[in-house]
């Protein structure tokens, strides 16, 4: 992929979680690359990863097993965009 097609991935990726994990509050626009999607960063929780795990296999055909590497790939915008484009089967 080419650096269009990951900022396109990018920004697709910020209107889903937004979308699909109902956030009211937050844009896309709002959502940085490298900011952390848990804790101190956007301050999702433990039930959003699942829920992201969900949109990563209906979406991406992607599926995360083991919470280890799901910790490792729900990290950031980032982090998310260069698992999808190395694993993904849709």
């Amino acid at each position: 992929m080419n650096n269009t097609d990951t900022e396109q991935l990018k920004q697709q990726l910020k209107q889903q979680i937004v979308t699909f994990l109902n956030l009211i509050n937050v844009k896309p626009e709002d959502i940085k690359d490298d900011e952390p999607l848990f804790g101190s960063g956007l301050g999702l929780d433990s039930i959003d990863s699942l829920e992201l795990i969900v949109l990563l296999s209906r979406e991406y055909g992607i599926n995360i097993q083991d919470p280890k590497e799901g910790r490792k790939v729900l990290v950031d915008i980032n982090t998310i965009a260069d698992y999808i484009q190395k694993h993904r089967t849709k």
